[in-house]
């Protein structure tokens, strides 16, 4: 960084415009501030002359190099690339530029599987590979989980109740969590000190998004990798007590039974919909023509008391299970026979089949 000060400084027919650097993966450009607050200033007639110390340097993605230097260019901004001795603005340059991106992005492309078959190895061969994160209950010191103790007890609290059937506050003095947070402490396998590696993956190495792994990699649990603030028994019993509340049938007079067939209901989307805000069932509502399923929670008592259940559309509905479930055409045996519980959360609803996937739609 001060070469390229000294550099520009020492030239009498430059004006020195200042240094842009990032520390990033060169692959995306998100989350790359002083490369986009460049190319603004550039854009903006700030800056027109950018000297890099090469390619790989700009980006590591070659559709991202050639529009960036393809909107300099348009402005008549030149972007010099020391290590290959290439101007951008120059007719003959996007070639070599384009063959250089595909060699560094090659590169990355085998570091990136260099590195996932680094860490398979190490899972299958029993080495405990560790990336935590602060969560309720731990957080993370030297790459391993440490206790917080006034947390924890909170952790053992909701895990006790929930076998007991009864209810807690939230911080905010409400009577009902959101249903998707205490679902998620109460599935996490490391409050009884074990851990699932590689529950996501990176689906594309150049854009970097994770994808939710639902059979596509192998799974690897490994007991005992830190300590437990529930005991395995209590965690197993809450998950056998999930599965029973999972078998709760809504009947359309509001009244709950349990039963081995899901599907007493009128309308099954009755015993499906489930609000991810405050945990009640959906009700169906004819409004103006469209059928439409709300939260019970929200038409009883109001939005107040349910902020963030969104109205569903049956039609929409529908048109979701042709595509996603049925393979075409609506049939109400197939989401019977392959769809357990419809999770409706504020922008997304979370479809969980019985055979262990969770199919995630936008609204």
């Amino acid at each position: 960084m001060s070469n390229y000060e000294t550099v520009i400084q020492s030239n009498l027919q430059w004006e020195y415009a200042g240094v842009y650097f990032d520390y990033g993966s060169g692959l995306r450009q998100k989350g790359r501030s002083n490369l986009e607050k460049m190319i603004n200033k550039a854009c903006a007639g700030e800056i027109d002359y950018i000297l890099t110390k090469s390619l790989s340097r700009l980006s590591r993605n070659v559709l991202d190099t050639l529009i960036i230097i393809r909107k300099l260019k348009e402005r008549g901004i030149n972007m010099y690339f020391e290590n290959e001795n290439l101007n951008s603005i120059e007719d003959e340059a996007e070639f070599a530029i384009t063959l250089s991106g595909i060699l560094a992005q090659e590169e990355s492309r085998n570091l990136s599987k260099n590195i996932q078959w680094g860490y398979q190895r190490k899972f299958e061969n029993g080495d405990i590979f560790t990336k935590y994160k602060n969560f309720m209950g731990y957080k993370c010191e030297n790459d391993s989980l440490a206790i917080i103790p006034e947390q924890a007890e909170i952790v053992k609290m909701i895990f006790n109740l929930y076998l007991d059937g009864m209810e807690i506050k939230t911080a905010t003095g409400k009577d009902v969590w959101a249903t998707y947070v205490i679902q998620k402490m109460l599935k996490n396998e490391k409050y009884k000190g074990c851990t699932m590696f590689q529950k996501t993956f990176t689906e594309d190495y150049i854009t970097g998004k994770r994808k939710v792994n639902h059979g596509e990699r192998t799974k690897y649990y490994v007991e005992d990798t830190h300590p437990a603030i529930v005991s395995k028994d209590i965690f197993d019993r809450v998950q056998e007590e999930m599965e029973r509340r999972e078998r709760i049938v809504r009947n359309d007079d509001g009244s709950i039974e349990a039963s081995k067939n899901k599907f007493n209901s009128k309308y099954i989307l009755g015993n499906l919909l489930v609000c991810g805000d405050c945990g009640a069932s959906y009700r169906r509502r004819t409004e103006r023509g469209k059928v439409l399923w709300r939260c019970a929670t929200r038409i009883g008592k109001g939005k107040q008391e349910c902020a963030l259940s969104p109205t569903l559309n049956e039609e929409w509905l529908k048109e979701g299970f042709s595509e996603l479930i049925c393979h075409g055409m609506y049939d109400e045996s197939v989401v019977k026979s392959k769809v357990g519980r419809i999770e409706v959360y504020d922008g997304h609803i979370l479809i969980k089949g019985y055979d262990g996937s969770n199919i995630k739609v936008c609204l």
